[in-house]
C-alpha cells in the first residue's frame, strides 16, 4: 500500500453488534450481508460471523453463489428472490433459501422439475410499503398456491417495514397489524423486524430478524443509544500543508473562503474513494485524535481539512473520517444521504481487517 488511505474493518465490533441484535430481537437472526456486506467486504464478514450468526440474508443470486463458493455453508437467504429458471435451479442445488414476491416466480417454481422438499421459501407479505411482495386480500390463497409445489420445504413469511427508523410514526405499528390480521391461521415462522424494527419496534420480534445496517454499528436511531459499536474507520493522512491569507479561496468553486490566516491540510481521500461529494464545509473530520472539519469542496482524490488550531499537524498526521470518533450518520445528514450510501460507496482504498 503506498496511498496512506484505508477503511479499517473492527471484525469484532462486527460480532458485538450482531449480537446486540440478536439478544434484542430473542429467536434467530438472518446477518445481512448484501452489497458486499454495505461495503465492509461480504467474505470476511461472513466468515467472522458464521460461528456465531443464525444465517445470512443477501439481495442477488449471485451474491449467494459467491458465498457458497467461498465455503460458506450456512443458511443464505436471497432477498429478490431468483429472475429466471436458472437462477432457480442453481439455489436448489446449492441449498440456498429465497424469497417469493410476484407471481412471475411462482410460475417459474410450478413449471420447474425440482426435487420434493428441496427449497426453503420465504414469501413476503405486502404490509403498506408497496414495493415487493404480494397483497394482503390475496396473501392466503398465494400461501396454499405455494404450498402445493411439492419442491416447497418450508414457507416463512416475511414482510418489510417503510419507516421503522421513525419511532414517533405509526406506520409500523399499522404494517404490523395489516401482516398479522393477513396472515391469521397460516403455519410457519415470521419474519418481520429489519434493524430499526429490532431496535424500536418490539412487537415486530418474531421468529425470524434480519439485521442490516446496525451489525455495522450505523445505528438507524441514533438518539435512541443503543450498544452498537462503528465496524468502519474510514482513514487516510496529511499529505501536504499550506497556508493562505484571509480573503483565499480553496478548492473548485472557490466555496471556502479564508476568514483569517488558515493553515490547511490536505487529505488523501476523495469522493473516488467514498466520501462524499456533497460534504460541507464544516463537516467533522479528527485529525490526530483532535477534531476539525473539512474546508472546501470534496474533491475526486482528496479534500483540504482546517489546521489552523492544530499546529502540531503535520505530513504524516492521521485523519479519521468516519469511524469511533466521528459519526457517520453526521457525516451522511450534512452531505443530505444516508449512511447505508456512504458505506456502500467504500472503493478503491485497502481494507485492513482486525
Amino acid at each position: 500500500m503506498t496511498r496512506p488511505s484505508s477503511a479499517q474493518i473492527d471484525l469484532t465490533a462486527l460480532r458485538n453488534n450482531y449480537q446486540v441484535a440478536r439478544r434484542l430481537h430473542g429467536g434467530r437472526a438472518l446477518a445481512v450481508v448484501k452489497a458486499n456486506a454495505y461495503g465492509h467486504g461480504a467474505i470476511a464478514c461472513v466468515q467472522s460471523l458464521q460461528s456465531v450468526a443464525d444465517g445470512f440474508a443477501v439481495a442477488i443470486p449471485g451474491e449467494a453463489f459467491e458465498l457458497r463458493a467461498a465455503a460458506i455453508h450456512s443458511p443464505i437467504l436471497v432477498m429478490e428472490g431468483f429472475f429466471d429458471a436458472e437462477d432457480l435451479r442453481c439455489i436448489v442445488e446449492q441449498n440456498i433459501w429465497t424469497v417469493i414476491h410476484q407471481n412471475s416466480q411462482i410460475d417459474l417454481l410450478e413449471a420447474a422439475d425440482l426435487p420434493a422438499n428441496s427449497l426453503h421459501v420465504w414469501l413476503k407479505v405486502d404490509s403498506g410499503m408497496h414495493r415487493a411482495g404480494f397483497s394482503l386480500d390475496e396473501i392466503q390463497a398465494i400461501y396454499h398456491r405455494i404450498k402445493r409445489c411439492s419442491a416447497v420445504a418450508s414457507l416463512t413469511l416475511m414482510t418489510h417495514f417503510a419507516r421503522s427508523d421513525e419511532p414517533d410514526s405509526d406506520a409500523t405499528a399499522r404494517q404490523i397489524a395489516s401482516f398479522d390480521r393477513a396472515t391469521e391461521g397460516l403455519a410457519g415462522d415470521r419474519s418481520l423486524a429489519n434493524s430499526g424494527g429490532v431496535l424500536a419496534w418490539p412487537a415486530a420480534r418474531r421468529d425470524w430478524a434480519r439485521a442490516g445496517i446496525m451489525i455495522y454499528g450505523a445505528d438507524p436511531i441514533p438518539e435512541a443509544g443503543n450498544d452498537l459499536k462503528p465496524v468502519m474507520t474510514l482513514k487516510s493522512q496529511i499529505f501536504a500543508v499550506r497556508n493562505i491569507a484571509a480573503g483565499e479561496p480553496v478548492g473548485y468553486g472557490a466555496k471556502f473562503i479564508a476568514s483569517r490566516p488558515t493553515r490547511v491540510g490536505l487529505v488523501a481521500i476523495g469522493y473516488a474513494d467514498g466520501y462524499p461529494r456533497g460534504a460541507p464545509n464544516g463537516t467533522p473530520v479528527s485529525v490526530d485524535g483532535r477534531l476539525t472539519q473539512l474546508i472546501g469542496r470534496v474533491s475526486m482524490d482528496m479534500l483540504t481539512v482546517d489546521l489552523t488550531d492544530l499546529p502540531e499537524a503535520r505530513i504524516g498526521s492521521r485523519v479519521e473520517l468516519w469511524g469511533n470518533q466521528i459519526d457517520i450518520n453526521q457525516v451522511a445528514q450534512l452531505a443530505g444521504t444516508i449512511s447505508y450510501e456512504l458505506l456502500c460507496n467504500v472503493k478503491r482504498v485497502t481494507k485492513i481487517y482486525i
